[in-house]
């Protein structure tokens, strides 16, 4: 009787079977979570919208030419 592992093997014959099948359950279930998961976390996320960002921007931009203004328009005292 030869040995069963010296046999060549066929590619016809040679599948993952059963443990290659539940594997891959297992990771397609794990990555299905996972994806939940990251859905969930990024719905906590607040981020910044543009039109908030933009008008951050405008408002610092009008207070530094209020400041610049206001330093313009005050007289130094060497002018005494």
């Amino acid at each position: 009787m030869p040995a069963v592992y010296a046999m060549p093997l066929n590619d016809d014959t040679v599948t993952p079977g059963v443990l290659g099948f539940v594997v891959f359950l297992v990771l397609l279930a794990a990555t299905v979570f996972l994806i939940r998961s990251m859905g969930k976390q990024m719905k906590k996320i607040q981020a910044p919208r543009e039109a908030d960002l933009r008008q951050q921007e405008w408002e610092r931009a009008e207070a530094a030419k209020e400041a610049k203004a206001a330093a313009a328009a005050k007289p130094s005292d060497d002018d005494a």
